[in-house]
């Protein structure tokens, strides 16, 4: 289990939007935002060099809809598709987006029963 996870952007203001745009539909909120660091729950963001790149972050969804609302909303805020939402064949119901930085961002919600 991890306690959080710190991604390095290259605007922090920038990414603060966004991810605030892009989280709200899954409930997760902003914790703490200050000039060095901007914080969603576990989800730290930093202005430091260089940038994370490479990154998957996959979040929790409670419900399809909810997948639904975080692709549109990511896009909305200047995301990039990575994956429409849908059934994926590994289980969840899901959805990629990539950050102004390329960080992929995922919702999925799992249906058991």
């Amino acid at each position: 289990m991890f306690d959080h996870v710190h991604l390095r952007v290259t605007d922090l203001e920038r990414s603060r939007a966004f991810y605030a745009a892009a989280l709200e539909p899954l409930g997760i909120p902003l914790l703490l935002d200050t000039p060095e660091l901007v914080a969603f729950a576990n989800l730290a963001l930093s202005a430091d060099k260089p940038a994370s790149t490479g990154v998957h972050v996959a979040f929790t969804a409670d419900s399809r809809e909810a997948v639904d609302t975080f692709h549109a909303a990511a896009i909305a805020a200047g995301g990039t598709d990575n994956g429409a939402p849908g059934p994926r064949e590994y289980g969840p119901y899901a959805a990629y987006v990539l950050d102004s930085d390329g960080t992929n961002l995922e919702a999925a919600h799992r249906s058991f029963g």
